[in-house]
Formats: structure tokens, sequence, C-alpha cells
């Protein structure tokens, strides 16, 4: 053989060399892909049971779950900035088996926290939006502000005399309050409470005369005329309540605070595996059966692109970035 000849076969198995390590590295990797999932999924949420997303995940994985003909398992791990719930995902194989729920939160802990010991953006991959849901406006039955536009006038009337309930400082409800009062032009004092029946309870005994909550977290008491809803946050107004005007036709100014929540991977997670995932969320999310019992919580279902949730999680971070500057909000 001479020195071409062994050259020739040399540069050959090098190919073959660099061919069998590529399929080492890669064939598991597809083969997991192809047979996604083969055991249940954990869903691990950033806060406690009960809440609006909590039930939406549970909501939604049932059906997830029958879809792809596996089990998905809801793990609550609150903690301050998600970081305990982040912490257990990033920990874990990026193979599609533990993912994480990200929620408009998840945004604002970004500019909240001193020391958040993750990136959503580069340390995660999108899956898909899993919900979108407005806030609601709502006043004492009884209170001489029926309409926001009223409110508005009587706040600008007597500044600083009016007060509004929402849950703790640095929540989206509380940070909401804080943009209405640049938006609007008006001066009112933004109350925290540390939950959702307590804001209720204050506002049903006069102590704060508008709350910004959950439309869950209203509907008995709208229902029993013992508070009247009088503006939704979103840019449109709600397919649940239609009559409402947003606070923008309110006069409320350029005001918008919608909140979703989203399934993230870790990153590393194969491509495939995410398609499977996102495809199985639009068909249970485009359901007329899930559209329906999301609606009655206030909720719209609605699946995104990966482009589509990580843009919103994106200008979600330099939107509340700005609120939180503007407002003064001590970083925790």
């Amino acid at each position: 053989m001479d020195k071409r000849q062994r050259y020739g076969l040399s540069r050959r198995r090098a190919s073959f060399a660099a061919a069998a390590l590529l399929a080492a590295l890669f064939l598991p990797q597809i083969a997991h892909a192809q047979n996604y999932p083969n055991k249940p999924v954990r869903l691990i949420l950033p806060f406690g049971a009960g809440g609006v997303a909590d039930v939406t995940a549970r909501l939604v994985t049932e059906r997830l779950g029958e879809k792809l003909g596996q089990r998905f398992v809801i793990e609550n791990m609150p903690g301050a900035g998600g970081i305990n719930a982040a912490r257990a995902v990033l920990s874990s194989p990026a193979d599609g088996y533990t993912l994480a729920l990200f929620s408009n939160g998840t945004a604002i802990s970004v500019s909240l926290f001193k020391n958040l010991t993750f990136n959503p953006v580069t340390d995660f991959v999108p899956v898909s939006s899993m919900g979108y849901f407005d806030f609601i406006f709502v006043t004492q039955a009884s209170a001489p502000y029926p309409t926001l536009a009223e409110f508005i006038k009587a706040a600008k009337q007597k500044p600083g005399a009016l007060n509004v309930g929402t849950i703790n400082v640095g929540s989206t409800q509380n940070l909401a309050a804080q943009l209405f009062k640049s938006t609007a032009g008006v001066d009112v004092t933004i109350v925290p409470f540390r939950s959702s029946p307590e804001v209720l309870i204050a506002l049903l005994r006069g102590d704060i005369q508008l709350a910004i909550e959950n439309y869950s977290a209203v509907q008995s008491h709208i229902a029993d005329k013992a508070a009247i809803a009088v503006s939704s946050s979103g840019p449109v107004r709600t397919t649940f309540l239609p009559d409402l005007p947003t606070v923008k036709e309110a006069g409320g100014g350029d005001f918008e605070a919608r909140s979703w929540n989203a399934i993230f991977a870790p990153k590393g997670t194969p491509p495939d595996v995410i398609k499977t995932l996102n495809a199985a969320l639009r068909e249970v999310l485009e359901s007329p059966e899930m559209k329906k019992r999301a609606l009655d919580l206030g909720i719209e279902a609605k699946a995104s692109s990966p482009e589509e949730i990580l843009d919103r999680l994106k200008s979600d971070i330099d939107k509340w970035a700005e609120v939180i500057e503007h407002a003064g909000i001590a970083k925790q």
C-alpha cells in the first residue's frame, strides 16, 4: 500500500469514526424524542395550589395527558421569584419530562428581585402559552362610582383621597394599579393585601374604593350584587363580560395589563419534544369544551408558537421593569 492509499484509508477511517460519534451522540436523543412521552411528565408551578394559573394547569394537563397517553403530574413549589421551581426544573435532565409553568409573574420577577438565580429567556426554551386573562376593576355596589370614568373623575377632584386595593406589592394586580395611576393621571393610594379575600373584604367594608382582581376572585360578589364590575384590563373587551368597557375606553389612558401562563422547558430539550408538546397543546386548547371551562374562570384558553410566547415574555420583562422603576418599588 503506497502513501496515497494509506492517506485515503486514514481519511475514511476518520470519517467513519466521526459518523459513529455523531450517531452515538444524537441517535439516542432522536429515539427518545420519537418515543416521547413514555413515562409521567412533571409540570412544576412556582406558587401554591388553588390560584388561577394552578387551576388552568390542572385543567389543561389532564386533557394533555389523555392526548399523549401519559400522566402529567402538577407539583407546586412556591417561593420568592419562582426560584424554587426554576431550580427544580433546571436540576432535572433536559428531556421533556420536567417542565416549568411561567406566567406574567415570571417576567416581573426579572426586575423585582436582586438575585434571581435563573434567566427565563436564556436558561429555558418556550413550548406554548396555555391561557390569557384580564383583571377586573370592581367597586362596592353602594359606592358613588358605578363606572370607572366616574371613579377617575372623583380621583382627580380629590387627589390622594381614594384607595385602590390589590394583592401583595409586585404582583401583576399591584403593578397594574401603578400603571393605572400613571396612564389615568390620578393620585390614588394603592393598598396591598396578603390575599384576594382580604382585598374583597376591604372593598365591601369601604376601606378601599376600587379593587383590581382576577375574575374568579370577584365573580361571586358580582353575581350577588355586592360589587360592581366597572372595567377590564385588557386591550379589548372580555368575552365573558362583553358589556364591560376596557380601562382605555373608560378614560384610563393607554392602559393594558393582561396576564398569561405558559409551558417552558429547560434549555437543551430536544426540538422534537417541544414540537410534540406544542402540537398536543394546540389540539387540547382548541377544544370547545376546554375553551368553555376556561372561560367560566375568566381565562382565554389559547396556544401559541414557541416564538410568540417568548416574544411576549421578553416584552413583558421590559414593560414591567419600567413600571417598577417609575413606581420606585424596591428590589426584593
